[in-house]
């Protein structure tokens, strides 16, 4: 708590407070730029990447309100005196033996004993799913009759494409991987699946599915509304998380798989380097 109360003491609160709502608006000016971007932007994808990014600014925004609220009322409440007083009495007889006895004991600080954390370590290898990667991948897949409801109103291009989809858990503004991968760990994060697609027209049918080791577990089926041409993106957020296993995606456009690609999730890989 000492070191609390000196952390915002009347020197160093002023500077903190500073540099949290400085912060705060610079978050608040983030989010009115991307708010500009969802309205102006002339592809779908980049609108609602725009649109999330705002929502994460303006509740980045409201915690450092808060933080500089709270801090501002703790930094600035009336301090509690601790002083330690002791009256000085010229006459007083010495202490009996039992009073000196206690008054000699170590402080309760003094008496503390730190322990040691203990840390968790997970043990075990690289799980057998990235010993059999390739053979995890279904060679054939098939459209789930759950994705493959609406009927296509435009017929397949000769040209239509997707090109290569690429896994990352970041993307920049213009949908392009940042440290793309095929390995990630286990946890809570997003996953995202980038493309540039050409030769589409709107009125295909195009359907995203994603399994996990084999099992369809999320996807969507629609029909395609977004141009000809310009960069795309699937997202993946589970609310549990991400498990160890393989996960992939499937893009299909008219019933025909124009783009794949799975990555293993796998805390021992990551850690190993791999």
């Amino acid at each position: 708590m000492s070191s609390l109360n000196l952390l915002l003491s009347g020197t160093i609160l002023p500077w903190l407070l500073g540099s949290l709502l400085a912060l705060g608006f610079a978050a608040l000016l983030m989010s009115i730029k991307l708010w500009r971007d969802t309205k102006r932007s002339p592809y779908f994808f980049m609108r609602q990447q725009a649109a999330k990014r705002m929502q994460s600014y303006l509740s980045v925004f409201a915690v450092m309100i808060l933080l500089s609220v709270g801090i501002g009322v703790y930094g600035w409440r009336t301090p509690e005196d601790t002083t330690v007083r002791m009256a000085i009495l010229t006459r007083a007889k010495p202490a009996i033996k039992e009073i000196q006895e206690l008054m000699d004991q170590p402080t309760v600080a003094e008496r503390a004993t730190s322990q040691a954390a203990q840390v968790t370590t997970r043990s075990g290898g690289v799980a057998n799913v990235l010993l059999n990667a390739d053979d995890a991948i279904a060679l054939n897949p098939e459209l789930p009759a759950a994705y493959d409801q609406v009927e296509p109103l435009v017929d397949l291009n000769p040209g239509t494409e997707l090109g290569t989809v690429v896994l990352s858990s970041t993307v920049t503004d213009e949908y392009k991987a940042i440290n793309p991968a095929n390995i990630f760990g286990e946890g809570f994060y997003t996953l995202y699946a980038t493309f540039d697609y050409k030769d589409m027209a709107d009125g295909m049918a195009w359907a995203w599915v994603w399994r996990y080791n084999g099992k369809v577990i999320d996807g969507g089926n629609e029909l395609w509304a977004y141009g000809d041409e310009g960069p795309g993106y699937i997202y993946l957020s589970p609310e549990e998380g991400f498990g160890e296993g393989r996960y992939t995606l499937e893009v299909w456009v008219n019933g025909e798989l124009l783009g794949q690609a799975s990555a293993t999730m796998n805390d021992a890989a990551v850690a190993a380097g791999n």
